[in-house]
């Protein structure tokens, strides 16, 4: 998951507690959006996600979907970098009939500016008018482009209003403890750097081998051109570090509370604390890891790791991961954490190449309507829930499954927002059910921490010189980053610091970071913010 930025992370089952959107008539389905199944066509769905496994058409949820709609879906997924695999399917001129992508990626735009997809709203002019009673119409006002159109759709689309009058909206980012392990090393205060560096050292004093394998003191998502969400976003998002200053971008990167927690990573990298497997692992190799308990902590999405997570409850409910509070600044404020935001996680496009345009959008229409979210969110009713006093019931073994087995659960089943790409979060709060699961803990410990940053997220316009010199910047501090962790001593770690900075500069950073802020204030006019 960039993190949303982050990447965000993200993930099978997001689950955000939030408001009822208002504005978008989202009431009962209008059946001129289906089919009768008798004229079942097949859409092509990129999925640009390599870790994305999940089939159609093996479970209840997409059979259903498919019965209510006619449009059965072959799923496409990267078997490498996805990257590259997006970038090759563009070259090649032939897209599939529907593409989903983290909003962030430049590919949203360049698919946009090169007319390789349609404007939604003029497929819905055209075969499906249904799109303006299901839409959310302050993601549709989000997203709409300077020429009038909507060329993608969002899923976990949350608003600033959302976030402020609800207390229990989440963010994926937490610190995370094995349990057992922290509770026998005496369930240390990690707040502080020296807190977090003893807690490190002894849990490693005391648990060497796990099954047998070394423990892998810190965990923390992978290494990419940009960085390493969990080594630069994340701490900073704990530590509270502003994102502005004076009417100005800050620089978080160089803030000097951030840079002394660096340097403790830096220490324990040279004491043998920090792995090698941090630097180099991919996310196959981390949940393989995950799902052994073989980290004693992590700055992790907690719902990039929710199937390892039921997978350690299965076989040891000690063995899983809590979440405690993590790095603090001088001052012990509060962590900042951020929610999910307008913008959501990714965009579903259709393009043009899509043999059934008219299909597609009534498709789309048909999961983002009221029936269609209830349906990915709680399935069908008496096979994987049942209605007890007005509230949907979660049936006793399908919740088991749920909360041990998630792979299994997803091929037969298939509910619980196993297709994610156009799930509405806000709305499907009014059927969240009672249930708890080994999840639950770590999402509920984020509440009091999540606030809105998403005036923040800039995503600078594809093919121009500041998109290039972001770029550059980015590459910049993603290479820096890992040289800091991996300095011999502080005074090496600072010549590398006033290096980088050097660097920066020369590379048309200053500007860049007016240029920046130049959208922040646009996309605070836009969301109503101070």
């Amino acid at each position: 998951m960039k993190n949303c930025a982050q990447s965000i992370n993200k993930l099978i089952a997001l689950s955000l507690a939030a408001l009822t959107l208002t504005g978008c008539g989202k009431g009962a389905v209008d059946t001129s959006s289906k089919s009768s199944g008798d004229d079942t066509v097949t859409l092509d769905w990129y999925i640009n996600y390599s870790w994305f496994n999940t089939g159609w058409g093996s479970n209840v949820v997409s059979r259903t979907i498919t019965e209510n709609t006619g449009v059965d879906i072959n799923f496409i997924t990267p078997q490498g970098n996805e990257e590259e695999k997006l970038n090759a399917i563009i070259e090649s001129g032939s897209l599939p009939d529907l593409i989903t992508l983290g909003w962030w990626e430049p590919q949203v735009n360049e698919l946009i500016q090169k007319d390789m997809v349609y404007a939604i709203n003029e497929l819905a002019d055209e075969y499906d008018p249904y799109f303006y009673q299901v839409c959310d119409k302050q993601a549709v006002s989000w997203y709409t482009q300077s020429d009038g159109n909507i060329y993608g759709y969002p899923s976990s689309s949350v608003t600033p209003q959302d976030v402020e009058s609800n207390d229990k909206i989440g963010s994926n980012q937490t610190f995370l403890v094995r349990k057992d392990i922290y509770e026998a090393i005496g369930s240390p205060d990690m707040t502080t750097i020296e807190g977090f560096e003893g807690a490190v050292k002894k849990a490693k004093e005391m648990f060497p081998l796990i099954d047998g394998k070394p423990l892998i003191p810190i965990g923390a998502h992978l290494f990419d051109d940009s960085g390493n969400v969990s080594f630069d976003q994340y701490i900073q998002n704990f530590l509270a570090i502003p994102y502005e200053k004076d009417g100005r971008l800050y620089d978080r990167n160089t803030d000097p509370e951030y840079i002394k927690w660096l340097k403790m990573f830096r220490r324990l990298n040279e004491e043998g604390y920090l792995s090698t497997d941090v630097f180099i692992d991919q996310r196959t190799q981390m949940e393989e890891k995950i799902a052994e308990g073989r980290y004693f902590c992590m700055l992790y999405q907690y719902t990039d790791m929710a199937a390892q997570q039921k997978t350690l409850y299965s076989k040891n409910p000690d063995s899983i991961y809590i979440a405690v509070d993590g790095p603090k600044n001088m001052n012990g404020d509060d962590h900042v954490l951020p929610t999910n935001t307008v913008s959501g996680w990714t965009v579903t496009m259709i393009s043009k190449d899509c043999k059934h345009p008219d299909r597609a959008i009534q498709f789309m229409d048909y999961l983002i309507s009221e029936e269609g979210q209830k349906l990915v969110y709680l399935g069908v009713e008496g096979i994987t829930y049942d209605m007890v006093d007005g509230k949907p019931v979660i049936k006793p073994d399908v919740l088991k499954l749920l909360n041990t087995d998630r792979g299994t659960y997803d091929q037969i089943y298939g509910a619980d927002d196993a297709y994610w790409m156009l799930q509405d979060n806000v709305m499907q709060l009014k059927w969240r059910t009672d249930n708890t699961s080994p999840t639950t803990q770590l999402e509920e410990w984020t509440y009091k921490y999540a606030k809105y940053t998403g005036q923040y997220d800039v995503i600078l316009p594809a093919d121009t010189e500041d998109a290039y010199i972001d770029s550059q910047v980015k590459a910049l501090w993603s290479d820096t980053l890992q040289q800091l962790l991996l300095a011999e001593s502080d005074e090496e770690f600072d010549q590398i610091l006033d290096e980088y900075k050097d660097e920066r500069v020369a590379l048309g950073y200053d500007g860049l970071q007016e240029k920046r802020y130049q959208y922040v204030v646009k996309a605070k006019e836009k969301l109503g913010i101070n």
